[in-house]
């Protein structure tokens, strides 16, 4: 059983969220704080495995929570629950900083409030299960001959969290992550990914150049675009080229411009999956892939908070595996070290 203690001071949200947690089998609300002074109270007394924490609050706010906790011989896991702004992004920075362990982005409406409700199990669960990785890789320098390529949105953050903590050793391809997020989200979201992965994880930057081994997350507010170029005089790469060309399907990065563009740089070395997403995002650019001789998975459905943007591909009829989202870890590996065929 993962104990709970909700720490907010919006009597809604803090309602909301025990309601939601009271109804999933293994884990136990074990009590909710208004205010940081009296969430350390709590912590103390009741030794929650894990706290849901607002940053805004009266008496004592998130950050200042987070600084107590240092004190303490036994500290919980901490799930910030972030406002999508970016002095939200700001402040969850500094949260993460100070010791956070994740951050889960609040709905902006009341009306949305309760879609939040599976992906913040995923997320507790995802904090408990995940361990961190005994070494870590150095950043490598050889260009990436394949590209692997991710596309998410609703319900991604944790899946994606599950598919980085698996990648192990051989990781030969370079893994390009495009995540719908708000500006300044994407930073904590490579942050968080960096903690639990082996290899080196970063946002993208405008003119690097893939590596192998390197995991990069799509930098939002722009495309992530990929180009082809020349290392070292001789051996072909790929390049990121930002670019703030108007937003597609209403996002920015979008998948498909990221999927599209790297099929023509990588053609039968590429590999794109799709996770969680609403919308139709990736659909298109997955089909590019396809085209190209590149290999395509979405992940099952049961799997998946929002099954819009596999959904979009499946109907294009260029999928070449549904997978389990337990299973597309051990798939990237394979791939990266063999190009092979997809182990359906």
């Amino acid at each position: 059983m993962i104990r709970v203690l909700i720490i907010e001071d919006s009597v809604f949200m803090r309602t909301l969220v025990k309601d939601l947690l009271e109804q999933e089998p293994g884990l136990e609300v074990v009590g909710t704080a208004s205010d940081g002074k009296q969430g350390l109270e709590k912590i103390i007394e009741l030794e929650p495995d894990v706290i849901t924490l607002d940053i805004e609050m009266p008496r004592m706010n998130g950050l200042e929570l987070l600084q107590a906790l240092k004190a303490l011989e036994r500290r919980p896991r901490v799930l910030m629950l972030s406002s999508l702004t970016l002095e939200g992004a700001q402040e969850t920075k500094k949260a993460m900083d100070l010791g956070a362990d994740d951050f889960m982005l609040k709905p902006r409406d009341i009306a949305r409030a309760r879609n939040i409700g599976r992906e913040l199990v995923a997320k507790i669960r995802v904090l408990m299960e995940t361990s961190l990785p005994s070494a870590r890789l150095e950043e490598r320098q050889e260009p990436a001959e394949r590209a692997v390529l991710i596309g998410s949105s609703a319900g991604g953050p944790p899946m994606l969290e599950v598919i980085i903590s698996s990648l192990r050793e051989g990781l030969d391809s370079a893994v390009i992550v495009t995540q719908h997020m708000p500006r300044g989200f994407t930073a904590l979201l490579a942050e968080r990914l960096r903690r639990i992965s082996m290899h080196p994880v970063k946002e993208t930057e405008n003119g690097e150049t893939l590596r192998k081994g390197t995991i990069y997350i799509s930098r939002a507010g722009f495309h992530t675009v990929l180009a082809g170029c020349i290392e070292g005089g001789e051996k072909k790469a790929g390049k990121v080229i930002h670019t703030t060309t108007p937003p597609m399907h209403g996002v920015r990065p979008a998948a498909d411009i990221t999927f599209t563009s790297a099929a023509r740089v990588y053609g039968s070395g590429t590999l794109s999956i799709l996770l969680s997403g609403m919308g139709n995002d990736g659909g298109e650019g997955m089909f590019r892939v396809k085209g190209a001789g590149g290999r395509t998975i979405v992940c099952r459905e049961e799997d998946c908070l929002v099954y819009g943007m596999a959904r979009s591909a499946l109907e294009k009829g260029c999928v070449d595996a549904i997978l389990p989202l337990d299973r597309i870890g051990d798939e990237i590996l394979r791939f990266s070290r063999e190009g092979s065929r997809i182990h359906a």
